[in-house]
């Protein structure tokens, strides 16, 4: 069974967090959900998995019963958890509906009475208070398993798309296997440990090449592309990304398919530009990238974020490292 925490997500987990995280709406928590089921269902047997919303059982709770939630639980025991702990002892603002997060995550084991949770090691806390809640409610603790944190694509800080640092497994072909090149060395061997489904043999040998200097690290991040790839689009998929990337950044080619985009005047600002033909979403975002040297046109890149670009038919805007469009008039 998966819980969407429709309702966790408006206080907003407060893990590593050295400042109270601002609240969503519940609207805003449901746009950011739409796509959740289906990438659940990347890696999950829909006809053996359950779906459900903790609103279903947090919605309904009166103002009474949310007392007798907090009575199970001391300020003291909150204060154990690190991140509460070093914000109370650097005398930071710790918002009092903060404590309600592994409150309400401990009591998503009670509503469904769950036997075994699995999180994050960041998470261990939280699991924990579900077990120590079950026993409040008289139900057999639930057994807890933990996972390591994965590193993002920076190799330092844990991949979390707020961040910026992540793949998403919903993501185009070329945007996973272009990512993953990105990835430092050192965190290949992880992973491939701990997100794709090859197996303990196959890792081993993995291990062994990593450590094999006649071997390029390289060649085995490029297979770690190619699977990534194939476990979310299939191996057709993973060849073509590798190819495109391979012409583009090795062979310094355009892609064999670049996206047209009609301009309807002759001359246009680049920042306006870039979020017209959707490489971007925001202007704010748009002048970022040409001020950070990721914006050219025709191979000429683009430093001024109020460039006036003259639109000729055919000429190429490039995006970042990997987008490209074909501008028509």
């Amino acid at each position: 069974m998966v819980i969407i925490g429709d309702y966790t997500a408006m206080v907003g987990d407060p893990s590593e967090k050295n400042t109270t995280r601002p609240r969503l709406t519940h609207n805003e928590v449901m746009e950011h959900a739409k796509t959740y089921q289906e990438q659940f269902l990347k890696i999950l047997d829909k006809k053996k998995t359950q779906m459900r919303f903790n609103g279903e059982w947090f919605g309904k709770m009166t103002f009474a019963e949310i007392m007798e939630l907090a009575s199970k639980f001391t300020v003291a025991r909150m204060l154990e958890r690190d991140d509460f702990a070093k914000r109370y002892a650097g005398n930071l603002p710790i918002s009092i509906h903060e404590f309600f997060y592994p409150l309400m995550q401990g009591y998503d084991s009670v509503a469904i009475k769950a036997d075994v949770e699995l999180g994050a090691t960041e998470q261990k806390f939280n699991l924990v208070i579900g077990r120590s809640i079950q026993k409040e409610f008289n139900m057999e603790p639930q057994v807890i398993l933990t996972l390591p944190v994965l590193e993002g694509l920076d190799g330092k800080q844990r991949m979390s798309k707020s961040l910026g640092n992540y793949i998403g497994i919903d993501e185009p072909p070329k945007e996973i296997y272009g990512k993953t090149m990105s990835i430092p060395d050192d965190c290949i061997y992880r992973y491939f440990e701990l997100v794709t489904d090859v197996d303990g043999k196959e890792l081993k040998n993995i291990h062994q090449q990593l450590h094999d200097e006649k071997i390029n690290p390289r060649d085995i991040k490029k297979y770690l592309g190619r699977t990534l790839v194939r476990m979310y689009h299939g191996t057709d998929a993973a060849l073509t990304a590798e190819k495109e990337f391979e012409n583009i950044f090795v062979k310094k080619n355009l892609p064999d398919e670049i996206p047209e985009f009609k301009v309807n005047q002759t001359e246009i600002r680049i920042d306006d530009l870039i979020v017209n033909s959707k490489t971007a979403e925001s202007k704010g975002q748009a002048r970022r990238l040409v001020e950070g040297g990721g914006v050219s046109i025709d191979g000429n890149k683009i430093s001024d974020p109020f460039y006036m670009v003259a639109v000729t038919d055919g000429m190429i805007l490039k995006v970042g490292k990997r987008k490209f469009v074909k501008l028509l008039r």
